[in-house]
């Protein structure tokens, strides 16, 4: 009974994921119409930053409980997701490849891989102590102001596309967006809830429940809606959610995560394939976004593949 119950509570979910994440994605470029404002940075602070709440729950949830290692595999895994076969996926349903020519998402794809790496770096030592803690939240400081710096990647002009001013117009689509985004977050927790169970069930190592279960749980939110801005043509909205939301789950989540309870590696094996995959996607989603400022179909489906075989290497080793 309870395995029947999960598995019908995982299909509803997906399915008001697929629904919710359009509504969010029409909402959120409305409103950054009205104020004017880069859809980059819309995505980054209003989008990446709800995403990553999935991310922040498991990982207070788990550092409370001494086991903050799970909430590590999660951004490991999630971020090995966003960099390879979100980007990827998006990249083959958008119309020709994904457009990368403005300089604000040029430089923030530097932040993002460099980002993505740090807490690797940190953790050789096989600790992710406190003082590494607050290195991981500067650095997500660091990037805010340097984001809001100046006003060119605050402002965009958006063509000929007219929207009405009228504040009830703002209003009702904040409305929207906001129902949309809870409707997707709900969808997403009950996904995780789920996936938990279904490792339980089957006795899957704590690793694995961090890197494939809970980390494509979370990830959920954004692959889908990546896919419903790429299809719509915003790049910037797409782009924007990713590298926000790889730079606050590799800083600010993990930061406060490792400020609760550090994180210790016993076992560095544990994570050596997903440290590896990591360092490899980050790599070659910023050659791609920097070879003609543009991910083209090619490059997506190589991004797939890496995803691919990260998940083969995991199962066989």
């Amino acid at each position: 009974m309870s395995i029947l119950f999960h598995t019908l509570a995982f299909i509803v979910a997906c399915f008001f994921l697929v629904f919710s994440g359009r509504h969010l994605i029409d909402s959120l470029s409305k409103i950054s119409r009205f104020l004017n404002w880069k859809e980059f940075v819309v995505a980054f602070f209003l989008m990446a930053l709800g995403v990553s709440l999935p991310n922040f729950f498991v990982g207070i949830t788990s550092a409370f409980n001494k086991i903050p290692q799970l909430s590590l595999g999660d951004i490991i895994g999630g971020n090995i997701i966003d960099l390879s076969i979100v980007v990827g996926l998006a990249a083959l349903v958008s119309r020709a490849g994904l457009t990368a020519a403005s300089s604000t998402v040029q430089e923030t794809a530097f932040f993002t891989v460099f980002i993505a790496l740090l807490p690797l770096l940190l953790i050789s030592d096989m600790t992710l102590s406190r003082f590494d803690g607050i290195i991981l939240i500067l650095a997500f400081i660091f990037y805010t102001f340097w984001l809001f710096s100046k006003k060119d990647r605050f402002t965009k002009i958006y063509g000929r596309i007219k929207e009405p001013k009228s504040f009830g117009f703002f209003l009702k689509n904040l409305g929207y967006f906001f129902g949309s985004f809870i409707v997707v977050l709900l969808s997403a927790n009950l996904i995780v809830a789920s996936a938990k169970f279904f490792a339980s069930y089957f006795s899957l190592p704590l690793t694995a429940i961090g890197i494939f279960i809970i980390g494509l749980g979370n990830s959920l939110p954004e692959m889908f809606f990546s896919l419903q801005a790429a299809r719509k043509g915003e790049d910037w909205l797409m782009l924007g959610d990713i590298m926000g939301g790889v730079i606050i789950t590799a800083t600010l989540v993990l930061g406060i995560v490792s400020l609760i309870c550090p994180i210790k590696i016993t076992n560095f094996s544990e994570i050596a394939i997903g440290r590896g995959f990591l360092a490899l996607s980050a790599i070659f989603f910023l050659i791609f976004i920097r070879s003609g400022r543009k991910i083209t179909k090619r490059e997506g489906i190589f991004l797939v593949l890496i995803y691919i075989a990260f998940l083969t290497v995991e199962i066989l080793f």
